[in-house]
């Protein structure tokens, strides 16, 4: 029996019939994340949400994607933790803000669309916003061929969260002497993977990431493939609290921390207040990169920043595992708004 002619856009490398298998397992995947704010089902022209229960509601948003960690990811073929890196990621960034995420959007563009690896990728998007409470409202999945390689694939969110007018976190409440409070990254999170591809040598040997090196405990790939984490549950309890917040991304900690001072203010931080995970100083002896640079590209092992009164402090190193007291606000003298000692 003959099998059945493509047609001309299958010819072309867009395969219309993948799609729609992919919807299917993608609708079956985000219901979960659905609650009864969410008014349509996936599929539809647009995503309705239900803004309720709030006296002076201010919506936050963000969009982010995962950048090159996406590499990591293909040659590993390994794709269900970078949709949770993307999440929390977005969440982090609008919980500076003082946010709850509400929902979230993705867009994911292949060279060639493989239903279970949208699947994959979007089972980790699923996980990461049931953990947050947020609901995985609708996306666009994309088939490029021409743009994109066959395997390769670039995945970017969009979140919509929601904060009282008067709960909003802008940092115009931080002064000299609050403190600093540095909670634990678990990893590179979502930066500095195109340093780290070329310190490693991995788009000229994929064998690269089979590595396994002593202090790491695993191999390179598994440890670079730690999801982004997330800060979300560990600080909402403290949110009153808080004067500012910082999310430790590309730029680190000096690029970072200025976007939350207001003027007059500058960070002070004690690089010895906590040890730097195997990792960084892995790609900073095999690449040999400077300290400077280091705190520029990486988060160094502080993925949140957190300045808030000393006995806030106290009660979030009593209560939040690893959290660390990493500095103190002065005032600013000078251009310098972030000193590392």
């Amino acid at each position: 029996m003959k099998s059945k002619p493509k047609g001309a856009y299958a010819q072309a490398g867009v395969d219309i019939s993948a799609a729609d298998k992919t919807k299917d397992l993608i609708r079956e995947l985000v219901r979960p994340t659905f609650g009864p704010e969410v008014l349509t089902d996936i599929g539809h022209f647009g995503a309705f949400f239900k803004l309720n229960k709030y006296r002076e509601p201010v919506l936050v948003s963000s969009s982010d994607g995962v950048g090159t960690k996406l590499k990591i990811a293909v040659i590993m073929d390994k794709h269900d933790t970078v949709g949770v890196d993307l999440v929390n990621h977005c969440t982090n960034d609008i919980l500076c803000c003082g946010a709850s995420p509400l929902f979230m959007l993705d867009y994911v563009a292949l060279g060639k669309l493989h239903p279970h690896k949208v699947a994959a990728i979007v089972s980790g998007l699923a996980q990461a916003c049931r953990e947050v409470g947020c609901a995985l409202i609708g996306g666009e999945t994309a088939e490029m061929p021409g743009m994109y390689r066959s395997a390769d694939y670039d995945l970017a969110g969009f979140i919509v969260g929601v904060v009282e007018r008067d709960s909003v976190i802008s940092g115009e409440k931080i002064s000299q002497g609050d403190a600093v409070v540095g909670l634990p990254s678990s990893g590179l999170h979502t930066n500095g993977y195109s340093l780290v591809r070329k310190v490693f040598g991995i788009d000229r040997d994929a064998l690269a990431l089979k590595m396994i090196y002593p202090e790491l405990g695993r191999t390179l790939g598994e440890d670079l493939l730690q999801p982004h984490r997330c800060y979300f549950n560990d600080l909402k309890p403290f949110l009153g609290e808080i004067h500012g917040m910082a999310h430790i991304t590309g730029g680190g900690l000096v690029g970072n921390i200025p976007r939350i001072l207001p003027q007059g203010c500058s960070v002070e931080i004690d690089r010895s207040s906590w040890q730097v995970p195997a990792i960084f100083d892995l790609i900073q002896k095999k690449g040999n990169v400077k300290d400077e640079e280091m705190f520029r590209v990486f988060n160094m092992g502080i993925g949140m920043v957190v300045m808030c009164g000393k006995d806030s402090a106290t009660e979030m190193l009593e209560k939040l595992p690893g959290a660390r007291s990493i500095g103190r606000v002065i005032s600013a003298n000078g251009s310098e708004r972030v000193i590392i000692r």
